[in-house]
């Protein structure tokens, strides 16, 4: 990973998922000693009489009293949970896009929000979420309503503290036809702030070269190879349902792929978008 980009960047839109991305946001700049910028977008439009359920909130304009207090909010509240934490928070006019797609050029990783449901056919992603991480040069994380910080470590079995329970694996999908150094790079990277074991699923025979230098630059990490003979999408959904991250990779200058969109919307934890060559 480079080292010349030095913040955590957070979309805060006033809903709730992306309050609880804030949350994810402030654990990762913690775990990474970096500080964490919160930043809305967007105008802010006179409040309203109309009722909306906040769940809508990528599809609908936010009364500016409720956008406000919500960033504030989340600047309290977190700098409580995190008092060594710097906590950057700051508002633009650019409408939401682009002012992430900029703020995510000076971003280690940025952080967005999506609408958590429970339910076999998944969960809708934003159109914001998904044209960011579309684009963005860097990796962006998109963390679902209702994610705990529990949820990304191991349970706990005999009545510790769940802060000190391990983490749970990160899960890496790769391609191996891809030129894929930035992709494996965050991965193995991830793993080893977490301190936690990286499983990387990948179709069909993975050349040995492809990870071998990575292995050697991350003795720490435990790495776990899975080969697939096909579709690797149904046993990244299946592994992503004991990992505390999905790391998914997309060519630079394009979308993600329909089996990346798909991962996006039914993973059961977080899910990293990293562009790569």
């Amino acid at each position: 990973m480079s080292t010349d980009t030095r913040t955590i960047t957070v979309g805060i839109d006033g809903s709730r998922s992306s309050l609880d991305a804030a949350d994810w946001a402030a654990r990762e700049a913690q775990r990474r000693r970096l500080p964490l910028r919160l930043l809305h977008a967007g105008t802010e439009p006179a409040a309203s009489g109309g009722v909306f359920d906040i769940d809508d909130i990528d599809d609908i304009d936010v009364p500016a009293g409720r956008t406000r207090a919500a960033l504030d909010r989340a600047a309290i509240e977190l700098s409580y949970a995190h008092p060594a934490l710097d906590i950057i928070a700051r508002r633009t006019a650019t409408p939401a896009v682009p002012a992430l797609l900029a703020a995510a050029v000076e971003a280690e990783t940025l952080v967005l929000g999506t609408r958590g449901r429970t339910g076999s056919a998944g969960f809708p992603v934003g159109s914001v979420a998904l044209g960011v991480a579309a684009r963005a040069d860097r990796p962006v994380v998109l963390v679902r309503a209702g994610e705990l910080p529990e949820d990304e470590r191991a349970p706990v079995v005999d009545g510790s503290p769940p802060s000190t329970a391990p983490y749970l694996p990160v899960v890496l999908g790769l391609d191996p036809d891809a030129s894929a150094d930035d992709l494996i790079g965050y991965a193995f990277d991830t793993a080893a702030v977490r301190s936690a074991p990286l499983h990387v699923v990948h179709p069909w025979t993975l050349p040995t070269s492809t990870l071998r230098p990575w292995r050697h630059r991350f003795p720490g990490t435990t790495v776990r190879e899975h080969r697939v003979d096909g579709d690797p999408g149904p046993r990244l959904l299946e592994a992503s349902t004991r990992a505390g991250l999905l790391v998914v990779g997309r060519r630079t200058g394009r979308g993600p792929g329909r089996a990346a969109r798909s991962l996006i919307r039914h993973a059961g934890c977080p899910v990293a978008v990293v562009p790569h060559d």
